[in-house]
């Protein structure tokens, strides 16, 4: 069921125009930048896109440019290393499956990131999501306090994803269109 959505919302991700993609990721990044727990977080987690995802790139530089503390994921294994990075175009490197990730940086606590920025395939209103099948945020998940925020396209939506009782729901999902506020803490 999962593969079947997953495979099914990434078909329509990856046949958006590049000029779509970039006009809604801009939506999406003037959303984020905008959030109260955004602004409060001095220390912020993003993931650097890859193909059709929202595009992140620009969101980091920015992140930097305005003095916050940008952490990316490294894979290592099965897990997700963290790293802190202090310059976007010097710091990454292409890695696992081609993603860029952190070439070096400083390694990064789970407890000082005031927000994680995640990625997915698909997601419903109620913060469940569906990633890539290799379960690194899955893992993280559980073991972080703070706020979370995922990046999706409005085609991204759909009405219920599967969810097992230990899946952890994001609390926030920004579109080019709206900010679906999940839960309060």
């Amino acid at each position: 069921m999962k593969d079947k959505l997953r495979k099914q919302v990434l078909n329509k991700r990856f046949n958006l125009a590049p000029e779509q993609r970039r006009a809604a990721s801009a939506e999406i990044e003037a959303r984020l930048f905008g959030l109260p727990e955004f602004r409060a977080a001095s220390t912020v987690m993003f993931y650097a896109s890859f193909q059709s995802e929202v595009e992140t790139h620009h969101m980091i530089r920015r992140a930097l440019a305005e003095g916050k503390r940008v952490v990316l994921p490294r894979v290592k294994g099965k897990e997700l290393e963290l790293l802190e990075i202090e310059n976007f175009d010097r710091d990454m490197a292409p890695g696992a499956w081609g993603i860029l990730e952190p070439e070096g940086g400083k390694p990064a606590q789970l407890k000082d990131i005031g927000l994680i920025v995640l990625p997915g395939a698909a997601f419903d209103e109620q913060g469940n999501r569906i990633g890539y099948g290799a379960g690194y945020y899955d893992k993280l998940l559980p073991l972080y306090r703070g706020r979370t925020a995922a990046l999706a396209f409005e085609l991204q939506l759909v009405s219920a994803v599967p969810a097992a009782s230990h899946d952890i729901p994001v609390q926030k999902i920004i579109t080019e269109k709206r900010v679906i506020d999940v839960r309060d803490p």
